[in-house]
Parts: structure tokens; C-alpha cells; sequence
């Protein structure tokens, strides 16, 4: 195996995500420039009020899945899953926009209060600590990655480890002949 030679099922997953790049970023990129004239309509059109039915539900699945993404959240820690990065993101990305919808569709007064006070004394910190938990295991993940292929780079022993011969032996000293 040549020196930083990846095992073949990772290598493989790297040329289908080289190949896939270009194409990901001119979606990315064609999505990103055609959402500005998008916001700017809806800015411009949506009302200001709307009358919602099944608010209750949408509130309620908003806080299971924020739940759902805890629990899997905390398996994953406990477990050591590498997918512990993914399902941390998710869980912050879930809380910052629990926090964000409180606070926009508060009331003004004691509603928006609580909603603040909800935003930055649990939903946000509590976001940060699922930001901080994907940062720092994806980081483990690396070294442990990094460390995978310094391993598999190492050539394997060509030969067999010599055996020593059953009895006394005699002792060798530099340059005596003995």
C-alpha cells in the first residue's frame, strides 16, 4: 500500500462526491441567487397577519422533533457514533429556529417576554452546546480518521520475527571474532 492510501470504500465515496461537486455547486449557487428575488416578493406580498389552523400541531412537532434530535443526540454520545456531529447539528439548527419562531410570533408584552427569556436562557445555549458537542466530535472524528490512514500506510512486516534457538547462547561482542 502506497504511503496515505485510503481504504477503498473511502476512496471510492471521495471520486462519487469529486464527481458530484461541480454539479452541487451550481445547484447550491443557482438556489442562493434565485431565493434573493424570492424574499424580496414575499417581503413585498405576504400579509402581515394570517389566521392559522392547527397551530397546536405545528408547535407540538416543532418540540418533538427538537426532542427526537436530543435523544438521538444523547444514544449517539453515549454509544460513541461518529453520527453524533449530525444529529448534534440538527438538534441546534432545530432549537435556533424554535427560538426564532417564539420570539417573531410573540405578542408584545409579557408573551414576547417569555419568549425571549425561553430564547436566551435555554434554546440558545442549549443550541451552542449542540454546535459546540458537532464541532468537537467531528474534530475526534478527524484525528481518529487521520490516524486510520498513517496506520493503513504502514507497510506490513515482510518477514516473520526471528525465533530464537532453544538453549544458552553465546554471547557476541563487536570485533572479537568470538
Amino acid at each position: 500500500m502506497e504511503p496515505n492510501a485510503l481504504p477503498p470504500q473511502v476512496t471510492r465515496v471521495i471520486e462519487r462526491l469529486r464527481r458530484a461537486r461541480r454539479w452541487l455547486l451550481l445547484v447550491l449557487g443557482l438556489v442562493a441567487v434565485a431565493l434573493v428575488p424570492w424574499i424580496g416578493y414575499l417581503s413585498a406580498t405576504l400579509p402581515s397577519e394570517h389566521v392559522v389552523h392547527h397551530w397546536q400541531i405545528a408547535w407540538v412537532g416543532l418540540d418533538l422533533a427538537e426532542a427526537a434530535a436530543l435523544v438521538a443526540t444523547f444514544v449517539a454520545l453515549l454509544r460513541e457514533s461518529p453520527a453524533v456531529t449530525v444529529l448534534a447539528s440538527i438538534a441546534g439548527t432545530l432549537l435556533v429556529c424554535d427560538a426564532w419562531f417564539d420570539v417573531v410570533t410573540a405578542q408584545p408584552g409579557s408573551e414576547l417576554a417569555w419568549a425571549l427569556a425561553f430564547a436566551f436562557l435555554a434554546e440558545l445555549p442549549l443550541a451552542a452546546l449542540c454546535f459546540w458537542i458537532a464541532f468537537e466530535v467531528g474534530e475526534v472524528v478527524a484525528a481518529i480518521v487521520a490516524e486510520e490512514r498513517v496506520s493503513a500506510a504502514d507497510p506490513p512486516p515482510t518477514a516473520r520475527p526471528a525465533q530464537h534457538a532453544e538453549g544458552p547462547q553465546r554471547a557476541r561482542t563487536c570485533g572479537s571474532g568470538a
